[in-house]
């Protein structure tokens, strides 16, 4: 009996040609988006930049006004800075788990 030349278990083979098959479309798909991946990198670095600025900011501001206008012994405007940095940062963490999820169900639907 020969054992050197005995073949591969079919199902060893399909899951490879299949693993094959995925990495081949993962692989397309990359060379057609491109540089568009980049940039769409680069704007949610933006987005999730601004998601937490605009809020802190507008805190600061609000707080300022508070403070100027009906002066107390506490500071509005630091109250209101952690309030406006904890609402922009919630606020951040949603649009990231959306984006993740978006890209998630894009992959599942082109692996399949």
């Amino acid at each position: 009996m020969d054992y050197h030349k005995k073949k591969p278990n079919t199902s060893f083979k399909q899951e490879f040609a299949r693993q094959v098959h995925i990495k081949e479309k993962r692989k397309l798909r990359a060379r057609k988006k491109g540089k568009q991946a980049i940039w769409f990198g680069l704007g949610t670095f933006g987005l999730v930049g601004w998601s937490v600025a605009i809020p802190t900011v507008l805190g600061i501001f609000f707080g300022i006004w508070i403070d100027t206008n009906w002066p107390s012994r506490y500071s509005w405007t630091l109250m209101l800075l952690i309030l406006g940095l904890a609402v922009g940062c919630a606020n951040a963490w949603f649009w990231i788990q959306r984006e993740r999820k978006a890209i998630s169900m894009e992959r599942k639907d082109n692996d399949h």
